[in-house]
């Protein structure tokens, strides 16, 4: 059938999802078993990503994960849409899950809105994703495009009308975490108090480039301090800063320059204090010396 739509070649297909935010029945489960065991036994070469529901927790979520765990299905895919709230209290989410389980593809997620608020609380969730890399091993955001005023909810990553693209602080966090993803992550570079939610940090090299990449994330109304230690690294003094920031209730449909990130140049040491801003993104990208 590829070959008759023009396209002989294969797609090398790597994942295929098998259900969308089903309802965990007996009749899910039987069918979802004969569909799974003749992909896995026709291609083995590609990797089976399950369902466990539309939601964070809940029966068919419970049912889900059970029935992933009874046929050792290598991937589910989890999808929630929450109060920013909930992710900023979330953050330590997947730490606590069982290594020896399935693997984690969060297929769907964002906080209800594109005001900095949402976009500054999924950048401390995402902080939670990069730590949590050996298991989350694939993430992707809310639906991508919409128009505006022509929507059902207020969560898509880029607006537009009949003459302009609105891009959401939503977006702008998502862009930051993608340009400067990492393939190693550093335990304790960063310190700070870990009782305070609105508090998230990662820290992670990329190994192509050889950079170390500190991504700090502020979700409260006040600069809040956090201690670094890259006494481990022979770093340049000089890094690249970048900061997404602005109030809580910033958002750029009224003004479309209203939120944007600001790059610049940083003198750092092997130790020193960073001030977060208030309702703030920070990337601080640092060249190793070899």
């Amino acid at each position: 059938m590829r070959a008759e739509a023009g396209h002989p070649e294969s797609f090398n297909l790597e994942f295929i999802g098998i259900g969308n935010e089903d309802k965990i029945t007996l009749e899910f489960e039987e069918r979802f078993k004969m569909i799974y065991e003749t992909v896995k036994l026709k291609h083995p070469e590609i990797t089976i990503v399950g369902t466990v529901g539309p939601f964070h927790s809940g029966d068919d979520f419970d049912k889900g994960w059970e029935l992933a765990k009874e046929l050792k299905i290598p991937i589910v895919d989890e999808h929630y849409y929450v109060d920013p709230n909930w992710l900023l209290a979330n953050q330590y989410r997947y730490d606590k899950y069982d290594r020896n389980s399935s693997k984690v593809y969060l297929g769907e997620y964002a906080s209800w809105g594109n005001k900095m608020i949402n976009a500054i609380a999924e950048a401390v969730y995402l902080t939670s994703l990069e730590r949590n890399g050996d298991l989350v091993v694939m993430a992707s955001y809310a639906p991508l495009l919409a128009k505006k005023d022509f929507t059902q909810w207020r969560s898509d990553m880029i607006f537009y009308d009949n003459t302009k693209i609105c891009l959401t602080p939503n977006y702008y966090v998502q862009k930051l975490f993608m340009i400067n993803q990492g393939d190693l992550y550093f335990d304790n570079v960063i310190s700070f108090d870990k009782n305070d939610t609105s508090l998230a940090s990662s820290c992670v090299k990329d190994s192509e480039t050889g950079d170390l990449i500190l991504k700090l994330v502020n979700a409260s109304s006040d600069s809040k301090y956090m201690k670094i230690d890259l006494s481990n690294f022979n770093i340049n003094s000089e890094a690249e800063k970048t900061i997404l920031s602005g109030d809580a209730e910033d958002d750029t449909f009224e003004n479309l320059d209203n939120v944007k990130p600001e790059k610049s140049i940083i003198s750092i040491q092997s130790k020193f204090n960073y001030d977060a801003p208030a309702m703030s993104l920070s990337v601080i990208r640092i060249k190793i010396e070899k």
